[in-house]
């Protein structure tokens, strides 16, 4: 029996049913990966979303790293970009686009209750706009690729750092939304299990585990 649903396999599971049988697991597992891979998808649509409420809520930045954010922005469109490249389901990495969306919106806001904008925030902001598409579009060279891809677990490292230090320096999270960070930590550790199902690459399940500790931390 085939049934197939936005690259959803029903067939097996519904002919172990339909013959009074229990799924084997090489039958449910890629079902779960794939159900749970969407659900992430799905779920990542409104990850940011307290953050960016509770900053709107008070009118105010305060206790949050900018560096912080504009990581998480450069490191979410070089991880976006690869697996685009690399052809992977969308199940398997389809939160990252809401969740770069997301970021360049947060930033936008991180930028207008900053104080006012200098010539080196402009540029990095143009800066941005000009390389993205380039990027998003795999329009570079492959080997290129590949250690853009390798950088951004440093990328994602070291854009924890200041805002750990901020909390550190603050003797507080300020404006931080700990609804968004906990989205962020339960998101990453199932996508741990899909990726692995997925057959994701070792360097992107690395990326993964890194989030959660850094999320946790």
């Amino acid at each position: 029996m085939e049934l197939e649903i936005l690259g959803i396999n029903f067939g097996c599971v519904l002919a172990a049913l339909a013959d009074a049988k229990i799924p084997e697991k090489d039958c449910l597992l890629p079902l779960a990966s794939k159900l749970l891979g969407y659900a992430i998808v799905a779920a990542s649509t409104t990850v940011k979303l307290p953050q960016i409420l509770k900053i709107l809520k008070h009118g105010s930045v305060r206790g949050l790293s900018v560096a912080s954010f504009e990581l998480e922005v450069v490191g979410y469109t070089i991880a976006l970009a690869y697996c685009i490249h690399k052809g992977l389901p969308f199940s398997a990495y389809g939160e990252l686009a809401f969740l770069l969306i997301q970021a360049i919106i947060l930033v936008a806001i991180i930028y207008y209750y900053s104080p006012p904008m200098g010539t080196k925030t402009w540029m990095k902001a143009l800066l941005y706009c000009g390389l993205a598409p380039t990027v998003l579009g795999g329009k570079i060279d492959p080997a290129l690729f590949e250690v853009l891809y390798a950088s951004q677990h440093a990328i994602f490292f070291f854009a924890r750092l200041p805002q750990i230090w901020k909390n550190f320096m603050n003797k507080g999270t300020g404006e931080l939304s700990f609804l968004t960070c906990f989205m962020n930590f339960a998101g990453s550790i199932v996508r741990v299990f899909t990726s692995i199902q997925e057959k994701t690459p070792l360097s992107g399940i690395l990326l993964v585990l890194i989030t959660v500790n850094y999320i946790h931390s």
